[in-house]
């Protein structure tokens, strides 16, 4: 039995400021970008991954929370500790400098870590945490 990772929620409150970090300045191709309910759904990933997919949703959509479920997210969202994505990049310091230029929001500068893998760490728009890493070696 083989298993793969075929997509993964993340929750943004503004798809259009999403789409400015996830395509414009990270490079991410748009795979789809579905309205339904006043919500928007966008589908975003990399092109030498295309069976791997993100899909930026509206927060707290899930029809089972309740009301204090949907205020714990978005206080989580508005901490900047509710979710986080993680990337593998070829060169961690170049991807550092590009989006520090472009002015993301620096969470950490790239550093080398005890467990195999130099990375560096942002937020998107949303508050959530985009972290990306290169294999040391």
């Amino acid at each position: 039995m083989e298993i793969k990772l075929s997509h993964t929620f993340l929750a943004v409150d503004d798809p259009d400021k999403a789409l400015a970090f996830y395509r414009d300045l990270l490079g991410l191709e748009v795979r789809n970008d579905v309205a339904y309910g006043g919500m928007r759904w966008i589908t975003v990933g990399a092109a030498s991954q295309p069976e791997v997919d993100i899909v930026l949703e509206p927060p707290a959509v899930n029809p089972n929370m309740t009301a204090e479920d949907r205020r714990v997210v978005a206080d989580l969202m508005a901490k900047g500790v509710f979710a986080r994505v993680v990337f593998w990049s070829d060169d961690v310091d170049a991807t550092f400098d590009a989006l520090q230029s472009a002015g993301a929001d620096v969470v950490q500068e790239p550093t080398d870590q005890p467990y195999g893998v130099r990375d560096c760490a942002f937020r998107d728009p949303a508050g959530n945490e985009v972290r990306f890493n290169q294999a040391k070696g």
